[in-house]
């Protein structure tokens, strides 16, 4: 069973849900979060932090290195934020923060040709996707790109 993490960005203005795979990390190894908003003259750590698109995560790294070496499935080498977060660790629920919401009416919209026309709904369902994640390995979304 997955547990359900959500986390808040500094400036309180997102709320975010992260997947973490396995439940092999708790939900305190996500130490802070910062939206592209979030003001600040925040030091970006590579050690501990990644960026994705403007979003920084900020990993507590003794607890990550803790909890998957302890459990001899990495050496503590190779746990940093990168691979925590592409190898779903601990990463977003979704492709990118808010992605549920902003594709909600052009799903609904393909959604609708289910109804009526099964092959066509497919098709466009298909294409739809397709082009998606072109475009969000084009803005830059970590997630995206290894898709």
């Amino acid at each position: 069973m997955c547990l359900a993490v959500f986390k808040t960005c500094e400036c309180g203005k997102q709320n975010v849900q992260f997947h973490l795979r396995d439940n092999l990390l708790s939900a305190e190894v996500i130490s802070r979060l910062f939206c592209p908003s979030c003001a600040g003259d925040r030091g970006f750590d590579a050690e501990a932090m990644l960026n994705d698109n403007g979003w920084i995560i900020e990993y507590d790294m003794l607890l990550a290195r803790s909890a998957l070496t302890g459990r001899q499935l990495l050496l503590p080498e190779q746990v940093k934020p990168g691979y925590i977060f592409d190898q779903g660790y601990c990463t977003w629920l979704e492709t990118y923060p808010g992605e549920k919401e902003e594709i909600k009416e052009e799903r609904r919209a393909i959604l609708e040709l289910q109804k009526t026309d099964q092959q066509r709904y497919l098709q466009e369902m298909i294409a739809w996707n397709v082009k998606r994640i072109e475009n969000l390995k084009k803005e830059g979304w970590r997630k995206a790109s290894r898709a």
